[in-house]
């Protein structure tokens, strides 16, 4: 029996799980949760996940929530290679890393002015959060001056939550530029050239970046 993926398109944490199990291989059966109805507040989605967050998933009765946590744990079983999740103890090290940053640093600065645009009533950016955004985009830069991707010179999954949070961020409200950014501009352009790229991270994108230019424009 496939696992079930609690889901939502529009989040970028959501989009990195469904590239790791595209990378991989794996089918999941996918369970629609929109934020925007309260679903994942209902005593149902609560009892699976007191977090109240996607995605979750759900293997057979294991139920694990956090995407870098999920995608560590699909890759370890479901994975037919270690290449997206180093078995060597020290470029796991640097994998590991990445994704703790990605999770309390990049993913979370992002998402504290989505989240005050989307269900707090923001009407313009806060310009220190997006300052701090911006700093968590030039250690990204430096990150990528030392290696190809993110976390060494392969594709890990630590690529597919940068680039979910990075896309989100920069294409709602912190624009990249080739001269400022030039390594993440790059970098992006590869990971576009992935083959589910477009319908893992593309088209929940454009839901999302739509939802925060509706909200900006009112």
């Amino acid at each position: 029996m496939a696992p079930n993926l609690y889901y939502m398109s529009a989040s970028p944490a959501a989009r990195s799980v469904d590239m790791c199990t595209k990378a991989i291989g794996l089918d999941l059966n996918i369970i629609e949760v929109d934020l925007r109805k309260g679903a994942h507040l209902s005593a149902e989605y609560l009892k699976l996940n007191p977090q109240h967050t996607v995605p979750l998933l759900d293997d057979d009765g294991f139920v694990l929530a956090d995407s870098h946590a999920i995608m560590t744990y699909l890759v370890s079983k479901y994975g037919k290679d270690e290449t997206l999740y180093p078995k060597d103890l020290k470029q796991r090290a640097i994998v590991d890393h990445r994704l703790h940053f990605d999770s309390n640093i990049l993913y979370v600065r992002g998402l504290l002015i989505g989240r005050s645009l989307l269900f707090e009533g923001a009407k313009s950016i806060d310009p220190k959060l997006l300052a701090s955004l911006e700093e968590a985009f030039s250690i990204t830069e430096q990150f990528l001056e030392r290696s190809k991707y993110v976390a060494g010179d392969q594709l890990t999954i630590a690529d597919f939550s940068f680039v979910t949070c990075i896309t989100s961020w920069s294409g709602a409200f912190a624009p990249l530029t080739e001269d400022k950014f030039p390594k993440i501009c790059a970098w992006i352009k590869k990971m576009q050239q992935l083959p589910y790229y477009r319908e893992c991270n593309q088209v929940g994108l454009d839901i999302y970046l739509g939802a925060i230019k509706d909200k900006l424009s009112k």
